[in-house]
C-alpha cells in the first residue's frame, strides 16, 4: 500500500531521531499486512507490527522481512501505550469480525479504536492514519441500520477528528482479494465456467475496487463489467450472480447498501488528492497478471 507510506512521507516531517517507527496495528492481516511490506519496501519508516501474539507464524514471517514485532491487545490501553512507545505514526486497522471482539457486542469495534486513539495521544504519536468505511446508518438515512463493521468505524473518525491528533482519515473499497479468499470467483461443478457470485448486488450498480495487497482505487466498475474484464483475462467464460444471501444478515445489508448507495458516489476513482501527494496505482493490468497466476 504505496498509498499509506505517502501519506506519512507528505505530513510526518524528519526527525533526527532514529529510527523513525510506524506502528501498524492489523498488521498480520490482508490489510495490515500489505502496509508493513510497503513500509519495508520503502526504506524510509521501520514499521513495528502490533499483535497479540508475536509467535505466530504470520507474525514470526513479518519478523523475518525485517520488521519489529511488539505485543498488544486492543482491549488492554497500558499494553498500547507499551507498544507505542518511540513510535512516530500509526497505522490503525480493527477487526469486527475477530471472535474476541464479536464476544463484545456490537460496539466493540469503536471501542477499540478509541483506545487506539487515546494511547497513541497519550504517547504523543505525531501522525494517526485510520483506516474506514462510511456510516450506513446515516448514509441510508437508517435504512441500513445493522451494518456494524461499517458503523463502527466511521463513528472513530468522529471521534479521531475531535482527539486533536494530526491525522489521516483513508477509506478503502471491496478487496480484490475477496475473490480467492472468498471464493468469490468460482468455478462452476462439471463445466469449464466461472461464477462471479456478490448477494444482494444490482448487475448495474458500480463497485470501488480495491487491491489492497498492492495499493487503492484501481477501478470503479460494475460486477458485470468485472466479469467480463476476467472473462477476458482467464479465456473461460465467467458470469454475474447476484445471490440472495451470504447467509449472514449483516453482510447482505452491507452488500444491499452498497449496491443503491455505492460506498464513494462523489468521489473520483482514484482519488485526485492522492494523486497530488504523488501515490502511483497499480493497474488493472497487473491485477490482471495476479488473477491469471491464481486462476490458471
Amino acid at each position: 500500500m504505496n498509498i499509506s507510506h505517502s501519506l506519512l512521507h507528505s505530513f510526518i516531517p524528519a526527525m533526527s531521531t532514529s529510527p523513525r517507527i510506524v506502528a501498524v496495528f492489523g498488521a498480520t492481516g490482508t490489510q495490515g499486512s500489505s502496509m508493513v511490506q510497503a513500509l519495508l519496501a520503502d526504506g524510509t519508516f521501520v514499521p513495528r507490527a502490533i499483535t497479540r501474539n508475536c509467535s505466530s507464524e504470520k507474525a514470526l514471517k513479518l519478523k523475518s522481512f525485517g520488521a519489529e514485532v511488539a505485543q498488544a491487545d486492543l482491549w488492554d490501553i497500558d499494553s498500547l501505550k507499551q507498544a507505542l512507545s518511540g513510535v512516530e505514526a500509526v497505522y490503525g486497522v480493527t477487526d469486527y469480525y475477530d471472535p474476541k471482539n464479536v464476544a463484545q457486542g456490537h460496539n466493540s469495534e469503536m471501542l477499540l479504536g478509541r483506545n487506539l486513539i487515546d494511547a497513541a495521544k497519550a504517547t504523543d504519536v505525531k501522525y494517526f492514519i485510520w483506516s474506514s468505511l462510511p456510516h450506513c446508518t446515516r448514509v441510508s438515512n437508517g435504512k441500513y441500520a445493522n451494518v456494524y463493521h461499517f458503523d463502527n468505524k466511521a463513528n472513530v473518525d468522529d471521534y479521531l477528528r475531535e482527539s486533536g491528533v494530526p491525522h489521516s482519515i483513508l477509506y478503502t473499497g471491496w478487496f480484490s482479494e475477496n475473490l480467492w479468499k472468498y471464493n468469490i470467483l468460482a468455478p462452476v461443478p462439471d463445466s469449464d465456467r466461472l461464477e462471479l457470485t456478490v448477494a444482494r448486488y444490482d448487475a448495474q450498480s458500480p463497485q470501488y475496487f480495491t487491491w489492497v495487497e498492492r495499493d487503492l482505487g484501481h477501478a470503479k466498475l460494475n460486477y458485470t463489467q468485472f466479469a467480463s474484464i476476467l472473462q477476458q483475462a482467464l479465456g473461460k467464460p465467467v458470469s454475474f450472480v447476484s445471490s440472495q444471501t451470504t447467509g449472514m444478515q449483516e453482510m447482505d445489508d452491507m452488500y444491499a447498501f452498497q449496491s443503491e448507495f455505492g460506498l464513494y458516489p462523489d468521489t473520483a476513482i482514484p482519488d485526485p488528492r492522492l494523486i497530488n501527494l504523488g501515490v502511483k496505482f497499480h493497474t488493472m493490468e497487473g491485477f490482471i497478471q495476479e488473477i491469471q497466476g491464481r486462476y490458471a
